[in-house]
């Protein structure tokens, strides 16, 4: 056995002159795992979010989105976006326009988002998830044209889940010159939508507020993009690679296109997300750093306890080496011990929040999207966290060693 670790083994449990020095020695241990243990639950809440946060996305992204690589439209029937279509590996391909409209309902308006689909975008995502009222999905029947709004859009103009009167559009005219500007509406183009009795709920802002749902053909006669599309959107079939589609799309799109999954879709509000949990890693690392300065107090109070021990050791051969290292290891096991204990206690307080959910978010249930504080464990952030206690850990008990000559 390591002659060091041996006797560094023996005196981490052994009784030491003075009992302050057991007292820090376990505050010391207790602070590094309370710190470890708040770094794994917090990261596992951030993760929580993140899944939380994608899971909404996803029933209203597609997969893969093919956009413009300059210019916010291309022609609908370019070479490669038929290709891509025809795909084996693409289940749904739907075209989208999307651009800025002012919407005036009553005395309300607002500038929204306009988002015309195809009639098979029920397939391609899962609005129907999210849909709430006692309509129906429905973009055209016959000359009629619907409007599905997001539920903050639809409070925001008082149109409720089904609303009797016509919704208005406002778009800037795109082509040719206006000469004549004594009637300001003859600069846009103005078209009407009814309710279908339906609203959508994506629990985002950029969606519910800002966003409205309509037939492409309607899109397209009102912001003059005839054969023009926004994106193609596409859903994968059953069992295909994404990663491996995504390369293939990029391949045929070449520089004209950009291909995007829904992280990329989304990469502002993911990167706002990771961002924050960087932020709280390192905030609570430092928080760790200040726990182990107990180490260095309770090493510094060991190795002046046991100066006799030193003596004898020295008496009978050991090198500074061997005693340096004594004492570096009695450090290194308080933290080990902290970390361990710190990964067990907040994977086990992780799981508690998973089965039973008693931290909740809100005094009342429906307060918030989710009732209780979602938690997702990653076991790579684990290994992060317990990687970091141990080299903090390691150059606290440094310090207190780092003497040419452990002096008695």
């Amino acid at each position: 056995m390591n002659f060091p670790f041996y006797i560094a083994r023996r005196y981490v449990f052994s009784k030491k002159s003075t009992n302050a020095i057991n007292v820090i020695s376990a505050i010391s241990v207790i602070g590094v795992a309370v710190a470890t243990m708040a770094l794994v639950i917090v990261l596992s809440v951030f993760n929580g979010f993140h899944d939380l946060v994608a899971s909404f996305f996803t029933n209203f992204d597609p997969q893969i989105e093919v956009v413009p690589a300059t210019g916010k439209t291309a022609p609908a029937d370019a070479p490669q976006l038929d290709k891509i279509r025809h795909l084996h590996q693409v289940a749904v391909a739907t075209d989208v326009v999307e651009d800025q409209a002012l919407a005036v309902y009553g005395q309300q308006q607002r500038m929204v988002t306009v988002m015309g689909v195809d009639d098979n975008f029920q397939q391609l995502t899962h609005i129907n998830d999210i849909l709430y009222g006692d309509g129906s999905f429905t973009l055209q029947a016959a000359n009629l044209f619907y409007a599905i709004p997001g539920i903050r859009l639809a409070q925001d103009l008082g149109l409720g889940a089904r609303f009797d009167d016509y919704l208005k559009l406002y778009a800037p005219v795109r082509r040719g010159q206006l000469t004549e500007l004594a009637d300001p509406t003859e600069g846009f183009v103005v078209d009407s939508l009814i309710s279908p009795g339906v609203v959508f709920a994506v629990n985002q802002s950029k969606y519910d507020r800002d966003r409205l749902i309509c037939s492409i053909g309607f899109a397209r006669r009102l912001f003059d993009q005839d054969g023009m599309l926004s994106s193609l959107q596409l859903r994968l079939a059953p069992g295909s690679d994404l990663e491996a589609v995504k390369k293939e799309i990029k391949s045929i799109a070449g520089d004209k296109f950009r291909v995007l999954d829904r992280y990329e879709q989304q990469a502002d509000t993911y990167r706002i997300m990771q961002i924050e949990k960087v932020l709280a890693y390192v905030f609570l690392t430092f928080i760790l750093m200040v726990a182990c300065f107990n180490i260095i107090s309770s090493l510094s109070m060991l190795i002046i306890d046991k100066k006799n021990d030193v003596e004898t050791l020295r008496n009978l051969g050991a090198t500074d080496s061997q005693i340096r290292r004594i004492f570096l290891f009695e450090g290194r096991i308080i933290s080990a011990m902290g970390a361990v204990l710190g990964v067990a206690l907040g994977l086990l307080l992780c799981w508690l929040q998973q089965e039973f959910g008693f931290v909740h978010m809100g005094d009342s249930a429906g307060s918030f999207v989710v009732n209780a504080y979602p938690v997702s464990v990653h076991y790579s952030d684990v290994a992060i966290i317990f990687v970091t206690v141990l080299l903090i850990g390691w150059g606290a008990a440094w310090i207190p060693c780092s003497g040419r000559k452990i002096k008695i």
